[in-house]
């Protein structure tokens, strides 16, 4: 989007969809405006009362009739104070509630997004969406709109009093509101401009330092960390640039407010003191309109503030929107069909892929079937297209033209979740999570038993060294399981996929990160696993998939040979038998 575009009536289009996340809370901003409202005419009553006394009263010397307006003054004051408390615990309630859901759906939409979405976009930039921009809208929807129309209504009530009192001295007071106008619209066409540029650069800051600590040791290794501090040091002066240039203009704006409330305090004092002298005003009108002036700026400073809140957060809406309305390229089937009893027969019929448009294909014209039971095994050079398959297997993206099957049904034609559920994956880099052993196992599924976890764990060879660690199954894994070994890590996530049971399991170089024992130990685990499974393994070890029913050998995104291993070992001028003999003399060197 534009920032023309922005500047124009997306305003309330934004508020409108925020409505929508603060409307079951509306009754009780309803109540917040109600207190609100109440509180600003208590406080604006005061300067009035005020002006009553002096000229009904301590001009008459009636002390009884001062006494009472005192006690009245005493009143408003304590009366404002229990609403104020009262309305800054209501609204800080119903906004922290608001947060809660829109959090939750920020997160909720990030979750169903396609696998291309996160190739686009750096996860510190999703970061930023869920959490620092989300909190610029606090303060908005806390407290920020119910205040506006507070201190809205506050201008209104001082006006209202003024002119009760005196046309002339009322405006002479507003007399410089023309050039406030003015300058209010000045300011929030080019801070609005300036608090886009904030969140961009924070976002692209979390963005550069989420990736370089994931990627320390790299950085620490090749001794690139002034050369890194640099980059870092650019991309903070950008986002030290942006900030200056919003506190640029609120340095001019909030002092033009004051100097206006001053020369508007003295256009009072100079006409008001003038009439008064000459008896066209009383003292207590001129008193509560010199109370009435430092009053009537009060709220005009506030609304400055609350433009403030109000760029910032229609700022952070426009992103957090911009999340929410991706749509995600995989869309589900309208009328899913269920498997009830599946078997695990996997169909590729000439299957064309590419990632994005204007690429070349990926995958050119793939054709093969898996059986029931059968194990498959994905060999090839790196970019051949082996992991493609896979991910376009569990549709984390949808093939351009051609079918994929699973039991003679297209896997278009199955929700996302049953079509997963039928699927057991284990990858190279493994994904583990901040939590316990068991729970990474589970991933909270209270279905699968803490007995059945222990089972897997036997069979794929992990139990003997969970056993050892304190607390065993319970033991808490730090950030991505960096507290185990990667062969540990690795030996877990098998335990994760053999427990939910499925009917076809996938290995996409599943021991290429492990030692040579470990491997052993992970080779003889997942032929047990791969027992009455359809199986596909992706693999760069040809050693390790020699067992295999039937070799797929993929080149340039094309199926080249199929066969078993003695069948394509003996194919002269073979591709597999070249990335055998290639591997074989690699060993012998080695």
């Amino acid at each position: 989007m534009s920032k023309q575009s922005f500047k124009k009536a997306v305003d309330t289009n934004l508020i409108r969809r925020l409505y929508f996340f603060i409307k079951p809370y509306r009754w009780y901003v309803v109540l917040a405006i109600g207190l609100t409202l109440s509180a600003s005419f208590l406080g604006t009553i005061r300067p009035k009362l005020t002006q009553i006394a002096v000229d009904d009263y301590i001009a008459n010397e009636d002390l009884q009739g001062l006494f009472e307006i005192i006690i009245l003054l005493v009143l408003a004051l304590i009366g404002e104070f229990i609403l104020l408390v009262v309305n800054t615990y209501l609204t800080r309630w119903f906004g922290q509630g608001t947060l809660y859901s829109l959090r939750n759906a920020v997160f909720s939409k990030i979750q169903s997004l396609n696998v291309q979405f996160f190739d686009r976009n750096p996860i510190g930039r999703l970061i930023t969406r869920t959490t620092s921009d989300i909190e610029a809208l606090s303060e908005l929807l806390s407290d920020g709109v119910v205040n506006i129309i507070g201190d809205l209504f506050r201008i209104f009530f001082i006006l209202y009093f003024m002119f009760s009192m005196s046309w002339e001295l009322s405006l002479v007071t507003i007399a410089v509101l023309p050039i406030l106008f003015y300058a209010t619209f000045w300011f929030k066409a080019k801070v609005r401009v300036a608090f886009l540029e904030v969140r961009d650069q924070i976002a692209r800051l979390n963005s550069f330092v989420q990736e370089h600590i994931n990627g320390m040791d790299v950085v620490q290794l090749f001794n690139r960390e002034k050369k890194q501090l640099k980059k870092f040091e650019k991309i903070n002066e950008d986002h030290k640039s942006a900030h200056i240039e919003t506190i640029f203009y609120f340095s001019i704006f909030w002092p033009l407010v004051e100097v206006l409330a001053s020369f508007a305090m003295a256009l009072i004092v100079w006409y008001g003191g003038g009439r008064a002298l000459m008896g066209g005003v009383t003292f207590g009108v001129l008193l509560a309109f010199i109370q009435y002036a430092r009053q009537f700026f009060m709220p005009i400073r506030g609304l400055s503030e609350k433009f403030n809140t109000l760029q910032s957060a229609l700022a952070s809406s426009e992103r957090i929107f911009n999340v929410m309305d991706t749509e995600t390229k995989v869309e589900e089937a309208e009328n899913p069909v269920v498997l009830r009893s599946p078997k695990g027969k996997l169909e590729f019929q000439n299957v064309w892929f590419k990632y994005n448009e204007g690429e070349g294909y990926i995958l050119k014209d793939v054709s093969f079937v898996a059986e029931p039971g059968e194990n498959i095994a994905i060999v090839g050079a790196t970019g051949a297209g082996k992991t493609t398959i896979i991910n376009i297997l569990l549709r984390f993206y949808d093939i351009e033209k051609g079918s994929v099957k699973i039991d003679g049904t297209d896997i278009r034609e199955l929700s996302l979740s049953d079509l997963r559920s039928h699927f057991g994956l284990v990858l190279q880099d493994n994904a583990l999570f901040s939590g316990t052993i068991l729970e990474n196992i589970t991933l909270a599924n209270e279905e699968i038993t803490r007995e059945q976890v222990i089972e897997a764990a036997h069979k794929v060879e992990a139990h003997r060294f969970i056993e050892k660690l304190p607390g065993t199954y319970d033991y808490k894994l730090r950030e991505r399981g960096a507290s185990l070994s990667m062969g540990q890590r690795q030996l877990i996530c098998f335990v994760r996929a053999l427990v939910y049971n499925p009917q076809i399991l996938i290995l996409d170089e599943a021991t290429s990160s492990i030692d040579s024992e470990t491997e052993a130990l992970v080779t003889e685990a997942s032929e047990r696993m791969m027992t009455g499974r359809t199986s596909i393994i992706v693999a760069h070890r040809l050693s390790t998939i020699q067992g295999a029913d039937k070799i797929l050998v993929m080149h340039k995104g094309e199926i080249r040979e199929i066969g078993s291993h003695q069948e394509l070992i003996l194919k002269e001028d073979g591709l597999y038998k070249k990335l055998y003999e290639l591997q074989y003399k690699e060993q012998l060197v080695s």
